[in-house]
C-alpha cells in the first residue's frame, strides 16, 4: 500500500472523520463504520485533505484535466482544497467549479454554478467524499453535461465503502462507472482501511479489534459488492 494511502487512512482517524462503532446510514443499514468529511473543519486538516486528494488523483488520472468539479454541498471544499493543492504539488493550475442547489438570479455571477465556467473542450474530474448509492451522480452528471460540451474524465472519492449499490450487486463507483461510461476511484478503500488498522495501534489504542473486524466482516457478508 502506497505510504499516503497509510497517512490518509491515520489522518482520517485522528480527524475523526472515520469512526467505528454501530451507525444507521441513510439507506437503514446498520454499519459498523461511518465516514463523515463535514469533520474536516480546521484548515490544517483541509489543506492535508487537498493533498491527499491530489496525491490520488495525479496517481490515478495524471494531469490531463482543466476543471474540478464538488457537487453542492460538500464537494464545494473539497475542489476548492484539491485545486489549491495541485497547484502547490504538481505546478498546475486547475479550475473549481461547484453547482449551487438554488440558482442566483441577480449579480455578476448570477446562475447555476460557483466558480469557474464550465467551457467546451474542458476534462473535468469530479469529486465527492464518499458514495453509496450514486444519486448524487444523478443530480450532477446532467447538469455537468448540459452546462458546455465537456469530458467527464472520472469521479474521485475519498473512501469506497465497498458495499452494494441501488443494483443490490455492484458497487457504487462501479454502477456510477457503468452508468456514466467514466472512471471512479478512491483515495482507499475499506479493504485497506481493515488492512492498515487491524490489531494495530494508532496513538496508543488498538482501532480495529477482533470483534469489531468480526462486525465488518459481518456487515460485508450481508452487503458486501459481489
Amino acid at each position: 500500500m502506497e505510504q499516503y494511502k497509510k497517512e490518509f487512512i491515520q489522518f482520517m482517524v485522528d480527524s475523526k472523520v472515520l469512526k467505528f462503532g454501530e451507525f444507521t446510514l441513510k439507506s437503514g443499514r446498520k454499519s459498523p463504520f461511518f465516514m463523515n468529511a463535514g469533520g474536516y473543519v480546521t484548515g490544517t486538516q483541509l489543506k492535508k485533505l487537498g493533498e491527499y486528494y491530489a496525491k490520488a488523483i495525479h496517481e490515478k488520472y495524471g494531469d490531463d484535466f482543466d476543471v474540478l468539479f464538488g457537487p453542492a454541498y460538500k464537494g464545494i471544499p473539497l475542489a476548492v482544497v484539491t485545486a489549491m493543492a495541485y497547484s502547490e504539488l504538481y505546478g498546475k493550475e486547475v479550475r473549481y467549479c461547484s453547482d449551487r442547489k438554488e440558482a442566483k438570479d441577480h449579480g455578476a455571477d448570477k446562475g447555476n454554478f460557483l466558480g469557474a465556467e464550465l467551457q467546451d473542450g474542458d476534462r473535468v474530474i469530479m469529486i465527492e467524499d464518499v458514495t453509496t448509492s450514486g444519486k448524487s451522480m444523478e443530480e450532477t452528471v446532467p447538469k455537468v453535461k448540459g452546462a458546455a460540451d465537456v469530458t467527464i474524465v472520472g469521479l474521485m472519492v475519498s473512501l469506497n465503502r465497498m458495499e452494494v449499490g441501488k443494483g443490490g450487486v455492484k458497487c457504487a463507483l462501479d454502477e456510477v462507472k457503468e452508468l456514466y461510461g467514466f472512471e471512479t476511484a478512491a483515495i482507499v478503500d475499506m479493504n485497506e482501511v481493515v488492512e492498515c488498522l487491524y490489531n494495530k495501534e494508532v496513538n496508543g489504542e488498538v482501532i480495529i479489534d477482533d470483534t469489531l473486524k468480526a462486525a465488518i466482516d459481518a456487515y460485508y457478508e450481508q452487503y458486501g459488492a459481489k
